[in-house]
């Protein structure tokens, strides 16, 4: 035999040693990315499908065929929550999100569609799909509601932080998982069969040596003929726990600043907890809420009914109870600076019109002047 045919007698045995699947990975992917845009959404979306959208008419709220669509049954296939989660989700996620009335008044959320832009007339909506049925028609934008975040370079931000993130983190998990490895070298003699039965047959007794490694607290391996297996001490300096949960930790507080969100909130701090629910309600809920009933005003109100006193109207969740500010409304009624309807407004409630008492401005305290205050008691006359 040549040295050319040893050559070529090697590198057929380094073929078919090749062939088994010697090395096996277990590690598990974790989808950081998603989870931390996930929870912030979520967060948003269960808040603001909380919310209470009606119209709004001579001080009087108007229930309509709108306000139970609105509130109550978007269209037949989802409840009011269900239904401005899901616009929430597409908003922040997509960038916009498209709602259509179907001929039966339903309000459909749109999968997809396509854009047609003009500078001096409406745009309009065409190949507009939801599941698995497209229009045929084209849709206007004064047809539409048609909601846009405006930040368009937010899905950008969430892809830049998550390289950087996302490499360390995965370097962390990937010496989570070599903790208690079992590691280990297989000597296969030349000899054996290199059949492809053969090769079936003595990758499967690797298999069954790995699986008994890998499930049972005690294994017993027989050595064969011909097969060698030598286990490798693992001395790799592994990483804490606590070191993955300051990643994915850091990677979701970004992803909660951009949306607005205080991270002390996020986490679930109890410490002083007033603040920061005041400060998500303000600077993320409000803007949002504000962005649905610009729109509703513009395309369910007409110009003329909006100047008249008619608009729409939101009423948020509220983080504190008419128990909490009780104190507080009682101070406002008795120094006249408020009438009872206004307070009830104020407090998310309804207006009582069949009380003419609570429009009127009441003062239960003894206010007075200051220039009264400095004229002292009375006189007495001898």
């Amino acid at each position: 035999m040549g040295i050319l045919d040893l050559v070529r007698s090697r590198n057929k045995e380094l073929e078919f040693m090749f062939d088994f699947d010697l090395i096996q990975d277990t590690s598990k992917k974790i989808h950081m990315k998603q989870l931390a845009i996930q929870t912030c959404i979520n967060m948003i979306g269960r808040t603001i499908s909380q919310s209470e959208f009606y119209v709004k008419k001579d001080k009087k709220i108007v229930k309509d065929e709108m306000y139970y669509r609105l509130n109550v049954r978007p269209n037949p296939n989802m409840s009011a929550s269900q239904f401005w989660q899901t616009v929430v989700h597409k908003l922040i996620y997509d960038n916009e999100c498209l709602i259509i009335q179907s001929d039966t008044e339903d309000l459909l959320i749109v999968d997809s569609f396509t854009r047609v832009e003009y500078a001096l007339v409406n745009d309009s909506f065409k190949d507009v799909t939801i599941k698995d049925y497209t229009f045929s028609r084209t849709f206007q934008m004064n047809d539409v509601i048609y909601l846009e975040y405006s930040n368009k370079k937010l899905s950008t931000l969430f892809d830049g932080l998550y390289s950087d993130y996302g490499e360390l983190f995965g370097r962390i998990i990937e010496f989570q998982n070599r903790k208690n490895q079992i590691r280990g070298l297989v000597d296969v003699e030349a000899i054996t069969d290199k059949s492809e039965k053969g090769q079936e047959k003595l990758q499967n007794y690797i298999n069954k040596i790995y699986n008994a490694f890998t499930y049972k607290s005690v294994a017993i391996v027989p050595q064969q003929k011909g097969f060698k297996l030598e286990e490798m001490k693992n001395t790799t300096q592994l990483q804490s726990v606590d070191e993955v949960a300051k990643v994915i930790d850091g990677f979701l507080d970004q992803v909660a600043k951009a949306l607005g969100i205080p991270v002390s909130l996020l986490h679930g701090d109890m410490a002083d907890v007033e603040k920061p629910t005041r400060n998500y309600m303000t600077f993320c809920i409000d803007p949002f809420l504000k962005k649905i009933r610009d729109e509703l005003n513009g395309k369910m109100i007409d110009k003329k009914e909006y100047l008249a006193g008619m608009k729409m109207e939101t009423k948020r969740v509220s983080y504190s109870n008419m128990f909490d500010v009780a104190t507080a409304v009682d101070k406002l009624r008795a120094s006249g600076t408020f009438n009872g309807n206004e307070l009830r407004e104020a407090l998310g409630e309804e207006r009582v019109e069949n009380d003419p008492m609570l429009d009127k401005y009441v003062i239960t305290k003894n206010y007075q002047e200051s220039s009264e205050a400095l004229k002292g008691g009375e006189k007495n006359e001898a």
